[in-house]
């Protein structure tokens, strides 16, 4: 079988065939998608979703693969991770899907991997940040989003046009924002940028002005944050209440600028972020037409052009699984993380292609997107120096 190719032809294609409706059920190759649609994160966790659909969409259209429609099995693991455990363990065990894409969060991710481990199914993750689930020897395991240590390792580049002195954190207080911190504070040091305070917040917290009137207080010029978009409004429009006028830079590409705009209004001014896609133009990313694509289909089934920035991770994990499937001699567990490992195409944000992490004999896939910062001026998303 010629792996570079994404469809087969003649013989091979009746194989294949067999092959794939014996793991489907009526002509359908079962997705999994473990994502939170209610609780903290069900914004994101939406968006997501809706990205991934339109991934699925757009190969059924084509005909699916070698005949098969892909059906999604989507379920809400309520941004909870004993819920996120219970999802993965329905799909695999009762909907009996070959692979999985999820979860969102790192906590809501890291609770799922035993499943992955104990069942031998492959799960690419769209989203969480958290280095562990890179690093803790799951082979099952394929991310295209940037570990936090990724993500800080390339705001190094950064830093310097920042004239950066001295930062506190505001964190979530999950493996994504503790992470982060981590992650983001030893590159900070190693720039001779001091790490002052690093306060957390429960992700269910709606009042975080005690946290911030203590980061008020100090002599430091930027406020680290990482939490979801919806806290993330909460932070700037106390920190405005409390008139801070402290940068405050933004970890973890989640962040939905567009949203903040609407929803936080002014206090959303002068605001950073980090980012590993571009909506806003188009023509910088890695792949015009595909973003161009998505976008358009976006727009056409009636979503806010804010959700883009986390829709994109549903679209371009959902494209990562399918790339497999493509390629995959069956729809099975086994052939589809020999087919992941070979994945290498264009996405939104990047070339996707896995990187091994962990320790030998029982890595995790990491593909390395791009990284951007932007800032919210006047109401508007444009790039900011040194991105």
């Amino acid at each position: 079988m010629n792996r570079a190719r994404g469809f087969l032809g003649g013989a091979a294609m009746a194989v294949a065939m067999s092959a794939f409706v014996s793991g489907a059920s009526a002509q359908t190759i079962k997705i999994g998608v473990n994502q939170p649609l209610t609780g903290p994160f069900a914004a994101s966790g939406t968006y997501v979703v809706n990205g991934a659909k339109i991934a699925a969409d757009e190969i059924n259209e084509k005909g699916g693969i070698r005949g098969s429609k892909i059906e999604l099995v989507i379920e809400d693991n309520k941004s909870n991770p004993t819920e996120a455990a219970a999802v993965a363990e329905k799909l695999i065990s009762r909907d009996k899907v070959p692979v999985m894409m999820g979860a969102w969060g790192s906590s809501l991710t890291l609770a799922v991997m035993p499943k992955l481990l104990e069942y031998k199914v492959p799960m690419v993750v769209e989203t969480s940040s958290s280095s562990k689930i890179t690093t803790s020897g799951n082979p099952f395991i394929f991310r295209i989003s940037p570990p936090s240590s990724v993500e800080a390792e390339d705001f190094k580049a950064i830093v310097p046009s920042l004239n950066m002195k001295k930062a506190d954190f505001l964190i979530i207080n999950n493996d994504w924002g503790r992470g982060s911190a981590e992650d983001f504070g030893k590159v900070l040091k190693g720039l001779g940028v001091q790490v002052g305070l690093i306060e957390i917040m429960d992700q269910a917290a709606q009042d975080m002005s005690a946290q911030l009137s203590k980061i008020k207080a100090t002599d430091s010029d930027t406020i680290m944050v990482t939490t979801a978009v919806e806290q993330l409004t909460l932070v700037l429009k106390q920190a405005a209440a409390l008139g801070i006028t402290k940068r405050i830079i933004t970890t973890g590409g989640s962040q939905n600028p567009d949203q903040l705009i609407d929803q936080a209004g002014a206090a959303a001014n002068g605001s950073m972020h980090l980012t590993t896609f571009l909506p806003w133009f188009p023509e910088k990313t890695p792949d015009p037409a595909a973003t161009k694509y998505f976008l358009n289909e976006w727009k056409k089934r009636g979503f806010a052009f804010a959700g883009a920035t986390e829709s994109f991770r549903g679209y371009d994990g959902m494209r990562t699984v399918i790339n497999a499937l493509q390629r995959a001699d069956k729809a099975e567990p086994e052939a589809i993380v020999k087919a992941l490992w070979a994945t290498d195409f264009a996405g939104l944000n990047g070339q996707i292609k896995f990187q091994k992490q962990g320790p030998a004999g029982k890595e995790s896939g990491q593909s390395m997107p791009n990284l951007y910062l932007v800032k919210i001026q006047n109401g508007k998303v444009v790039l900011a120096s040194g991105s």
